[in-house]
């Protein structure tokens, strides 16, 4: 039955104030990540150029091994906000403590595994001499605090199934600003170099994971849910987190594929090549942030048996990508004379980038689309389809990449063969919203 276009209007207010609560915290505790790097570089940069580059490599193998555990936020989300619509808030708790305990687990196996191998990671990760003693033991330091990192990811997660994001963009600003202080004491005030800086990173991530904890254990104790480990609940939170962890692996394939190419044009084409790279992430985080309302969103709406507001709201959403789609790209073709020279004034560099940019600002549409639709399967619990789906673009984009080189094609062919990694996705993920098959009710799926 067609809704009344009254009443259709009254669900999409509805559905846009829900997203506009979410998003926009979201987006803020997302941006709040990456400066952490950045304040340890503005910091470190004083310090050498070989203390720099150490960090460099360091924060890169850092980034990454956090980066594919993205699944403790994801999964936790999806799977505490159907308990949140099952109206069973205990449940929901003790779902999330225990992907809260996996990640521990996790982080436990990471730092055990990093700490031995930082030398010959840091130099396999193409360290120079001079740079990998420093890169080494920033990077044996900050590997410390990597359980506390998917900690906040999972509590983190927890909280956005709850509906809550304003509570992990204040832990954010307040990780931040104590990373920022802790650094200048540490290097300058203690004179501890750059071991200061990675000092001053593990206490803020401890104390953003032990801010996280006081939150989900108050609730916990407020609605009765155990705190102790659950080996059944653990298990199942990671085969939950198995099909998200190939998807994300094969994410990172594709960027990891992207740079190698780059490489082999040019230095230019990879100087440039690593400005668009970041750009395009820093506006994923825009349309991530609409993604991340969609996982909680959806995941309540399942959880409480209501298919017609699950599909209502995934429409919206998909509205709402679209149109911040079209934004960012325009944003991005007119700012692109205004934005090139803060990052370089190489005209080798500045010439690829320009038409690189506009490729970026064409194809922003369709990131919208699928960053939307793929917080969307999330929340529904659609994990197997995305790693399939994942691993399918990942296939279809090698070759692609692949023959930029071969034909001798430069920067903007390498980007649209990544707009046609975008478009691949977007047609698998719109084909499983057509058809239905992620809508499955109940508490759990």
């Amino acid at each position: 039955m067609t809704q009344a276009p009254a009443t259709l209007r009254r669900s999409d207010r509805r559905h846009d104030r829900e997203i506009i609560a979410l998003a926009l915290p979201a987006f803020g505790s997302l941006v709040a990540e990456p400066l952490f790097v950045m304040v340890d570089s503005a910091v470190i940069g004083h310090l050498g150029t070989s203390q720099l580059a150490g960090l460099g490599v360091a924060a890169g193998l850092l980034t990454t091994a956090v980066a594919v555990f993205v699944f403790l936020a994801y999964a936790t989300t999806a799977a505490v906000a159907r308990r949140v619509g099952a109206g069973d808030l205990p449940a929901a708790i003790r779902q999330g403590m225990d992907g809260i305990w996996l990640a521990l687990l996790l982080g436990a196996g990471v730092v055990a595994a990093v700490l031995p191998t930082a030398p010959w990671l840091v130099e396999a990760f193409g360290a120079s001499a001079t740079a990998a003693p420093h890169g080494t033991a920033y990077l044996r330091i900050s590997a410390l605090g990597i359980p506390a990192m998917l900690v906040v990811l999972a509590a983190t997660g927890v909280l956005r199934g709850l509906q809550d994001t304003k509570t992990p963009l204040y832990v954010a600003i307040g990780g931040f600003s104590a990373n920022a202080a802790l650094n200048v004491a540490l290097v300058y005030g203690a004179g501890l170099g750059i071991e200061g800086s990675a000092w001053g990173t593990v206490i803020a991530q401890c104390a953003m994971a032990a801010a996280y904890l006081a939150v989900v254990i108050r609730g916990a104790r407020r609605h009765g849910a155990s705190l102790r480990p659950d080996a059944a609940g653990i298990r199942a939170c990671a085969q939950a987190g198995v099909p998200l962890l190939v998807r994300t692996l094969s994410l990172r394939a594709v960027l990891m594929i992207a740079t190698a190419i780059a490489a082999r044009l040019g230095d230019a084409e990879v100087a440039a090549h690593q400005i668009v790279l970041t750009l395009w992430s820093l506006l994923a985080f825009a349309l991530d942030a609409i993604a991340i309302a969609g996982q909680a969103i959806i995941g309540r709406y399942l959880g409480a048996g209501d298919r017609d507001g699950a599909q209502a709201a995934c429409r919206r959403m998909v509205q709402w990508g679209i149109a911040s789609g079209l934004v960012l790209g325009v944003l991005v073709a007119l700012a692109r004379p205004v934005f090139i020279p803060l990052f370089t004034s190489d005209p080798a560099v500045q010439g690829p980038l320009l038409t690189t940019l506009l490729v970026v600002a064409v194809t922003q549409p369709i990131s919208g689309i699928v960053f939307i639709l793929d917080g969307v399967l999330m929340g529904a619990g659609d994990g197997p389809y995305l790693a399939w789906a994942m691993v399918l673009t990942l296939a279809l984009f090698v070759p692609a990449a692949l023959a930029v080189p071969a034909f001798g094609g430069g920067l903007v062919a390498l980007w649209w063969a990544m707009a046609l990694m975008m478009a691949v996705r977007m047609a698998t993920l719109w084909l499983r919203t057509r058809s239905g098959r992620w809508i499955v009710t109940g508490a759990s799926r």
